[in-house]
């Protein structure tokens, strides 16, 4: 029996070590994002290269263009980063480093602030908030 509390107790000392292992999580609009954006009524994005890069094209079938912006490695050696993005067989445009922090990531973050809800809430003055029963 003791022998089995010993071993839960270890067990359980090595739990707090685990969770002091925190990743961070950067999302689109914020730099240091690397990843798809979409362009949507942004400024004219300034691109790494003028033309399309495209590995394992698939024919027959024509989408739109991909935007990424990618660390510089990736996009100089695209087809051994290609696979990360999901990305092989788009047509991809590599934005600018410059123009993603300075354009695109004000833009943005400008546009999460509006047309956000009336003032009211999350319920919008209309769910089972306090008072609403």
């Amino acid at each position: 029996m003791q022998r089995s509390i010993c071993s839960l107790i270890a067990a359980l000392a090595c739990v707090p070590s685990m969770a002091a292992d925190v990743g961070v999580s950067v999302s689109v609009g914020q730099p240091g994002f690397y990843g798809r954006i979409d362009i949507g009524n942004v400024p004219q994005p300034v691109l790494i290269y003028s033309q399309p890069v495209v590995i394992q094209p698939v024919v027959g079938v024509v989408r739109a263009p991909v935007y990424l912006h990618v660390p510089p490695g990736h996009a100089k050696d695209w087809g051994k980063h290609c696979g990360k993005y999901g990305a092989c067989g788009e047509r991809v445009y590599f934005v600018q480093d410059n123009w993603y922090n300075q354009v695109y990531v004000p833009h943005y973050q400008s546009q999460q602030g509006k047309g956000k809800g009336n003032g009211k809430g999350k319920d919008n003055g209309k769910g089972k908030g306090k008072g609403h029963d």
